[in-house]
């Protein structure tokens, strides 16, 4: 209720503005697969823990605006990750497969690059490795989003002041006979932070990448929350670091990625979707904290890219959920498939089932997803948009020329 109120007071003061704002700091949060089921289902799995029927609202669904984006890609009406990524980044659309270029092979402008040139500070992060579809579009341009190694080489010429989350894919690429993506970071002036307690020491540096400790899958995405052991990287965590390194009297510009929401659906592991939406929401909180200090300055949106797996609350023909039978699941499906566990993985799938739990696919769909936003000139995100539409209003909520 004390974080609602606080919301509610920033709405108010907003709406006491006599001349327009612009937003001087930007949190661009995107859901990786999040849409309208799986945020449903996090909100009734909250409430059912409270033993009560309903929806346990999220930080983020009590945003004052409420938005929606079509998906589609150029070339077809189920858009990949990069395509998506590619819309949402710099606001025109592509053939999936592709990642920040035109159908034609052409290179696009992130908007990340616009709002750097303007003197903003600018970060990019995911939950994923920064290699990946989404945190790639907003510095990289590939021909195939799979060329993970050239993706990652172009982090460190870009010049962005944080990036943080997860590792590479292809650290010295395809056949491990490239110069490491880790040397030529260092080599371009940016310090690696190894943890926690690493960047703490290190958070005066002028560029920085933070990745999880090196006792840990520093190179591999962030652990599942269902998975995550005591001192893990948390998504908070890399909110919190970026918010502390990127704060300053210019303003920051901040992309965020929950991406193994998409990857638990890709699984059709509805625990491990809840939890990872769950772990959005205690990020956007980091977010909210933050823009109730800067109530006349901060715009946070939240967003996805796509649907992923066709997840609905309620499974064949009855009129019930289950999510005590959640209660059983102790690990996600994709942990137990890679520790060869493949009898426990087959469990989740019956474990979904008595849940109520349904899917469609184990891919992408097509169909609409929601935009949450609060603060400074969060209406322009109100109604019905594309994708494409996203990161024009972003450079218009902020005054720069897209």
């Amino acid at each position: 209720m004390k974080r609602l109120l606080a919301v509610l007071a920033i709405v108010a003061l907003f709406g006491c503005q006599e001349t327009p704002q612009q937003a001087k700091y930007v949190f661009y949060f995107i859901g990786d697969g999040m849409g309208l089921a799986q945020v449903a289902a996090t909100e009734a799995y909250r409430a059912d823990k409270e033993g009560e029927i309903g929806l346990q609202a999220l930080n983020f669904t009590q945003f004052p605006v409420l938005g929606t984006i079509t998906t589609y890609s150029a070339s077809n009406i189920i858009t990949c990750s990069s395509a998506a990524g590619t819309a949402l980044a710099t606001g025109t659309k592509t053939n999936n497969g592709m990642l920040g270029i035109t159908p034609d092979s052409a290179a696009l402008k992130a908007i990340t690059y616009k709002i750097k040139e303007a003197g903003y500070k600018v970060g990019v992060s995911s939950t994923v490795t920064l290699d990946h579809a989404t945190p790639g579009a907003f510095y990289a341009n590939a021909v195939s989003r799979n060329d993970y190694y050239t993706i990652a080489t172009q982090l460190p010429e870009t010049g962005f002041d944080f990036f943080g989350g997860g590792g590479f894919l292809q650290p010295e690429g395809s056949e491990k006979d490239q110069t490491s993506v880790i040397k030529l970071i260092e080599e371009a002036g940016y310090t690696i932070a190894y943890g926690m307690d690493d960047f703490d020491t290190m958070k005066d540096s002028n560029k920085i990448v933070l990745l999880q400790d090196k006792g840990r899958d520093y190179l591999g995405s962030l652990p599942y929350a269902i998975d995550r052991q005591e001192g893990d990287m948390t998504h908070s965590d890399i909110i919190r670091a970026a918010v502390e390194f990127l704060d300053n009297e210019k303003g920051f510009f901040l992309m965020s990625e929950s991406g193994l929401i998409d990857w638990a659906c890709h699984s059709n592991d509805g625990k491990a979707s809840i939890l990872e939406t769950l772990d959005l929401h205690q990020a956007v909180e980091v977010a909210i904290d933050f823009a109730v200090k800067h109530p006349k300055e901060t715009l946070i949106i939240v967003t996805a890219d796509h649907e992923t797996g066709g997840m609905s609350l309620g499974w064949e023909s009855q009129y019930v959920m289950h999510f005590d039978q959640l209660d059983e699941q102790t690990a996600s499906k994709d942990k137990l498939r890679q520790s060869r566990d493949y009898k426990t993985a087959e469990m989740v799938r019956d474990i979904n089932r008595r849940a109520r739990i349904g899917w469609t696919t184990l891919a992408h769909t097509g169909i609409p997803v929601p935009v949450y936003a609060m603060g400074v000139n969060s209406h322009l995100f109100m109604g019905r948009m594309d994708n494409t539409d996203i990161p024009k209003k972003i450079c218009e909520a902020m005054g720069i020329s897209f």
